[in-house]
């Protein structure tokens, strides 16, 4: 079993940056990658971005390319995502997730999921 707690959500005006975290607890041995997912109300949860534990290869989806990058500290146990020139479209509740086998932009290829946390980006 992996525990993942997500931190670092807030208010921010559009053009603004935050930086989330979640830090894994448990069995992480077993972790092949982790992703962050976001969903606004009334809307499917989609995918933002995956990195690989032992690589840290990257992959990002298309609306946030050149805004957000993904990055991970395996002695800590934590990935993290800094979100820089932040849109109202942005604006969501982010959760992170462990895969265990391979990465995708698929919400069924993970596994464990954290509580979320909610970023809201102002006009």
């Amino acid at each position: 079993q992996v525990q993942l707690v997500e931190s670092g959500g807030g208010l921010v005006q559009a053009g603004g940056s935050l930086r989330l975290s979640c830090a894994a607890s448990g069995r992480t041995f077993s972790t092949y990658g982790m992703a962050w997912f976001r969903q606004a109300p009334g809307k499917e949860r989609d995918f933002v971005a995956a990195i690989t534990w032992s690589g840290g290869t990257t992959s990002y989806a298309e609306s946030v390319k050149g805004r957000f990058t993904i990055s991970r500290d395996i002695a800590k146990n934590t990935v993290y995502l800094q979100m820089n020139i932040l849109k109202p479209e942005d604006t969501a509740v982010y959760y992170c997730a462990v895969a265990l086998r391979r990465l995708g932009e698929s919400r069924n290829e993970y596994a464990y999921w954290g509580q979320g946390t909610q970023v809201t980006v102002s006009s």
